[in-house]
């Protein structure tokens, strides 16, 4: 790349831009998944994107991140146009769906070795990533084992940590604490409260709406493909007309759950 465009995207990543702006976002496929979806996350914002199975959430942030061409609108990363650069919006961001993908043949040091090399990372910040994130993780001592061996929690932990290596501005985790243990997952809360009071931005999709409630600055509800409310816990509540109202009544409320299963 030129010096003058890479120079460009790189004032563009650290503007004062949204983290994420999309636009009539819509992905068709027999029928809408995600219809006209508009969505703004500020920088260094810890976002919860809630909503129902079959919502359209991870249909969203698969085309945020560039697996998943939509069928209009627009999607804008720190200013990026990431339908027009894609490669640029993509090193600045990164994406760990619900179930880790690793090589399980690699050991941890050289499946991060290896995503780093991917990312262009330069190889002693790449060692000194590698490190923090396997001991902030707890798997040092684990380090030198192949992941085929590991449970499904050690191996979120690892894939979450090849999506943190490359240090993205703009973090997307599709149900990152299912199926982990108590111990586990706080260690993932921790690590994620770290990295966005560190300056990063999270978009969390989840089930478990206490960890949207004590996570998140926002919360955004998704229902058939659109987003239905969206504010702070106590914005939502005001809106709610209920001051005591919990975010499992309002989400169960807005999205029809209970009715539907009338």
């Amino acid at each position: 790349m030129q010096d003058g465009v890479e120079d460009k995207f790189s004032r563009q990543a650290n503007g004062d831009h949204a983290a994420l702006r999309l636009g009539g976002l819509t992905k068709i496929f027999n029928k809408p998944a995600v219809n006209n979806f508009n969505l703004t996350v500020r920088p260094g914002e810890f976002y919860a994107l809630l909503g129902p199975n079959g919502a359209g959430k991870t249909t969203t942030l698969r085309m945020v991140a560039g697996l998943l061409p939509p069928t209009s609108g627009s999607i804008e990363i720190f200013g990026i146009d990431a339908l027009r650069n894609p490669i640029e919006a993509k090193r600045i961001t990164a994406w760990l769906p619900d179930e880790p993908m690793l090589y399980d043949k690699l050991d941890p040091v050289e499946y991060l070795e290896f995503v780093a090399g991917l990312w262009g990372v330069e190889p002693r910040r790449a060692e000194a990533n590698a490190e923090e994130l396997l001991n902030v993780l707890g798997l040092w001592e684990h380090r030198n084992e192949r992941c085929e061996g590991f449970s499904r929690g050690m191996k979120q932990k690892v894939a979450l940590a090849g999506a943190l290596i490359h240090e993205p501005k703009l973090l997307m985790l599709d149900e990152p604490l299912t199926g982990l243990d108590a111990a586990i997952a706080r260690q993932v809360k921790e690590l994620l409260t770290r990295r966005v009071n560190g300056g990063a931005t999270i978009i969390l999709t989840t089930h478990i709406l206490e960890v949207a409630e004590r996570l998140a600055s926002r919360i955004g509800i998704i229902n058939k493909g659109q987003l239905i409310a969206e504010g702070t816990l106590d914005e939502m509540r005001q809106k709610s007309g209920s001051k005591d109202s919990s975010l499992e009544d309002m989400f169960l409320t807005l999205t029809g759950v209970m009715e539907n299963a009338a």
